[in-house]
């Protein structure tokens, strides 16, 4: 199945022609003949796609939309209207209340797949942030919008800067955001508007010659700034690139001429919307990937993210035939921290000491926390010497100067490192894993502990 496809139309010939077009593309059509049924079947079924006629027997289409639009689960489902009504006012409203197309009939076949196959696309890019998990609604973007954003930056690219002008003028009065007038060079050329990216770029179809607004659409969908932008194509007069040609190619939106520069500045505020929502939804899925492979107390990278990189700095050391050094560090007598300052004081601890680690660690060291007081710290090419050297600067780091709790308070706070190096262990029949040599820091991490503490003991295999 490509897609579920809600199709909602009073006319039973028109249901029945929809549905066997829709299904001869792969679709699976779904039909509702009242506003009533398509809420039901909306809600029970979960399309990827809604055509709605304007025109309902118990409601009217934008009712039905509208209440679409109030349900946390279907506010993010594309709605193309559809309607005989050639009325401006009609259309504007049906942007007004969320629409994301408005198409009028009879419909063009052509334009409608290529338009449908569009929406399907930005639900392809949904579901490959969050493959199989809930899309959007997973990450909590199904909830309502906070209510103050930052105005959006609108791009107009036409055939002649005195149209682009005319544009501006035009539509400024319908648009709380920040309209500019680019030539292509300055929409390719990343940072010649430092924090002027747009967000929406409308470029006329034919502005330098036939399909030249296609290519520069096409070059602009590849650059690393644009690439997740939103784009409208403007026909040119006597255009012959068909809407179905512009859609395929990437667009999301096809403007003619002859629209109202009121419904064209609603059409950019929809489609700056699905942007900001596709925005929202990456930064989600890369706050949910930062806080996998980090620790939520200190910063650090968590033990699942140690392994992985320490596995990493193993197979660069084998290939390379340089060492790498193993530090396993725990804070000394931290139990009896929280017993008798509590557990606020013990995160205290735990973040200061993990700052002073990473403090002292080099550029390309990998420094994790592996347990409640425990620390993994991986020094790529480096010889037990110089580890040593490292491992007793930690350690006086650590030391030299107390850990203030507030007020007059202050702890005296050591760690104890256990030290291994995997030149040593080329020598143990080809044992030369992370495992063996984690173990072999964690048995000189004991032995630290058993001989006093606040010291940096080396793997006995090594010693």
């Amino acid at each position: 199945m490509i897609g579920k496809i809600l199709i909602v139309d009073d006319v039973a010939t028109n249901r029945i022609v929809l549905k066997v077009k829709l299904a001869a593309a792969g679709y699976t059509p779904l039909v509702a003949s009242t506003g009533q049924n398509c809420l039901a079947l909306a809600l029970a079924e979960s399309p990827d796609l809604i055509l709605l006629d304007l025109n309902l027997p118990d409601m009217s289409g934008l009712q039905v939309l509208e209440r679409l639009r109030a349900e946390p689960g279907l506010r993010h489902v594309p709605v193309i209207m559809v309607s005989a009504n050639l009325e401006t006012q009609a259309r504007c409203a049906a942007f007004r209340a969320g629409a994301d197309d408005f198409l009028l009939k009879p419909l063009d076949d052509q334009t409608l797949l290529a338009r449908i196959r569009s929406f399907m696309r930005a639900r392809d890019l949904v579901d490959s942030y969050a493959p199989h998990q809930g899309g959007i609604a997973l990450l909590g973007l199904a909830e309502a919008q906070a209510s103050f954003e930052l105005p959006g930056i609108i791009a107009l690219i036409t055939a002649r800067p005195d149209h682009a002008l005319k544009l501006r003028r035009e539509i400024a009065p319908h648009l709380s955001d920040r309209l500019l007038t680019l030539t292509p060079e300055e929409a390719m050329a990343e940072g010649s508007h430092p924090g002027a990216t747009p967000d929406v770029f409308l470029i006329e179809s034919d502005f330098n010659g036939p399909g030249s607004g296609l290519r520069l659409m096409s070059e602009l969908r590849s650059r690393t700034h644009t690439r997740n932008a939103a784009f409208a194509v403007q026909s040119s007069q006597g255009c012959s690139t068909g809407a179905a040609v512009a859609f395929d190619l990437g667009a999301h939106d096809m403007i003619t001429h002859s629209i109202t520069p009121e419904e064209l500045a609603l059409r950019l505020a929809r489609l700056l919307y699905r942007k900001r929502e596709a925005d929202g939804l990456r930064a989600s899925v890369q706050d949910g990937l930062r806080l996998a492979v980090t620790d939520s107390l200190t910063g650090l990278h968590n033990r699942r993210y140690g392994m992985a990189q320490l596995a990493a700095i193993a197979e660069v050391s084998r290939r390379s035939g340089l060492d790498y050094a193993v530090m396993v560090v725990d804070l000394d007598r931290f139990k009896s921290v929280n017993d008798r300052w509590g557990h606020s004081a013990g995160d205290a601890v735990l973040i200061e000491v993990a700052d002073r680690l990473s403090r002292n660690l080099r550029n390309g060291d990998l420094l994790a926390r592996i347990g409640g007081e425990e620390f993994l710290i991986a020094l790529p090419q480096t010889s037990l010497n110089d580890a040593r050297t490292i491992a007793e600067r930690l350690c006086h780091a650590v030391e030299e100067t107390p850990v203030r709790l507030g007020g007059h308070v202050s702890l005296h706070v050591t760690v104890s490192i256990g030290l291994a190096a995997s030149m040593d262990a080329t020598a143990q029949a080809g044992k030369d894993s992370v495992a063996d040599l984690i173990d072999r820091a964690d048995r000189a991490l004991l032995y630290a502990k058993s001989a006093g503490r606040n010291q940096v003991t080396i793997s006995r295999t090594a010693a």
